[in-house]
């Protein structure tokens, strides 16, 4: 039997089999001795032990499409980021770390901005400019008056979908919003499993239908991770890449060389000041980072 597991705790993994159940399962210890532990997100084989209990073994992983390590889930399709464009203001500069993660998964995003109603149209205006113009697809929501819900709902059918933002931006209204039951397989489990006490501190995956699934992930405040080298990092900045080939010097990172077309289109107002000077700032870091750890 095959089914995706949906939440990871304490050694106990939480597989939702489609039309069948939820399974409480343990992992066999071939997979330990292999130095592989089973994600969320997984697609899993199961054995059943016990049908009446929902109890049963993962024997088999099947084959990741793709695997994160922060948080540490595998097999999204895309990622849904909520930002609140007030209370609090948006940090452009987290966000864009967010970005930069995921274009090196090559996982497509959809930036959420939430809590709409607060802003007036030319806060909206601003930070839609700034995004879509980088190539992403940005949405406007506000869950308190149900804005956007429709749309989201709409771009999540069909798919696994990670779902991320820092805490205070209405996420989990937003969750609540998209899942009013929250599914009530879920739910029957939710006390064994400690759904609500430990909301911060894992990831766990709601079935909304039989092939869409939401990841919710826990709130975060850094996701950036340096470990690659300078020359990669304008690779992952959407906006850039109908330069590249056209500076003046090949591998040229758009920092400080003569005749950049990124820094050209960067003052013609083609690219985002607010989002180059995030690249400047993560460009330095990597090179801090490469001075303190030699390499």
């Amino acid at each position: 039997m095959q089914g995706k597991i949906i939440k990871g705790i304490a050694g106990f993994y939480y597989v939702h089999v489609v039309h069948s159940g939820i399974y409480e399962c343990k992992a066999k210890g071939a997979f330990r001795n292999k130095k592989v532990k089973p994600l969320v997100g997984d697609n899993v084989e199961i054995d059943i032990i016990s049908q009446e209990d929902y109890k049963g073994n993962i024997i088999e992983i099947l084959e990741r499409t793709n695997e994160l390590i922060r948080p540490a889930v595998a097999n999204i399709d895309q990622s849904l980021v909520v930002f609140a464009v007030k209370r609090p203001d948006p940090n452009i500069n987290l966000l864009d770390r967010f970005l930069v993660m995921m274009e090196r998964q090559d996982i497509p995003v959809i930036i959420c901005f939430n809590k709409c109603d607060m802003a007036d149209d030319n806060e909206l205006l601003q930070l839609k400019n700034i995004y879509v113009n980088s190539g992403y697809h940005v949405i406007f929501t506000s869950t308190l008056n149900g804005t956007g819900v429709d749309d989201v709902k709409r771009l999540l059918e069909g798919k696994t979908t990670a779902f991320a933002g820092p805490s205070g931006v209405g996420k989990s209204s937003m969750l609540n919003a998209i899942i009013p039951d929250a599914n009530s397989e879920t739910g029957d489990i939710s006390e064994k499993i400690g759904r609500g006490k430990n909301t911060t501190r894992h990831t766990e995956i709601f079935n909304l239908g039989e092939d869409t699934y939401i990841m919710d992930t826990p709130g975060f405040t850094s996701l950036f991770t340096n470990d690659f080298d300078k020359e990669y990092l304008k690779d992952y900045f959407p906006e850039f890449r109908k330069y590249e080939g056209k500076c003046r010097f090949n591998g040229c990172i758009h920092e400080n060389e003569p005749d950049c077309k990124v820094k050209e289109a960067l003052s013609e107002g083609k690219i985002s000041q607010k989002r180059y000077d995030n690249y400047i700032q993560m460009l330095q870091e990597i090179k801090n980072r490469k001075k303190q750890y030699g390499g």
